[in-house]
């Protein structure tokens, strides 16, 4: 199991070492499944948004997920568990994204009252 980031396929400026560096993970994810097929399963996750203190966040920050919320760490979690559980025995060389569908999402400014100052 590799951990990336929803920075694997998407920016903000000044983060190319970031980004390249979890689009590397995701690659490597890929390339370890074929190689190691039929010994283990290899898979990736990339978590968006994880607030670790499971603050509630009310407000855009909210709103503008499709989940409608913030992530915490068992999100995480439970998909890795079940990664590693017999019931996902038939995936391998996935990089699973968990971001409430953030990166599925525009955002413009004034959208669900996310607004971009500058």
């Amino acid at each position: 199991m590799n951990l990336s980031s929803t920075r694997d396929r998407m920016s903000q400026p000044q983060t190319e070492s970031y980004t390249a560096a979890k689009g590397g993970i995701a690659a490597l994810t890929h390339a370890l499944a074929v190689s190691l097929a039929g010994r283990v399963r290899v898979n990736s996750i990339s978590p968006g948004w994880i607030d670790t203190a499971y603050t509630v966040y009310e407000g855009p920050d909210a709103t503008q997920q499709p989940a409608g919320r913030v992530g915490n760490p068992l999100d995480v979690a439970n998909l890795a568990l079940y990664l590693c559980s017999d019931m996902a025995g038939f995936i391998t060389g996935e990089n699973i994204c968990v971001d409430g569908g953030m990166t599925k999402q525009m955002i413009y400014h004034n959208d669900w009252g996310w607004r971009l100052e500058g």
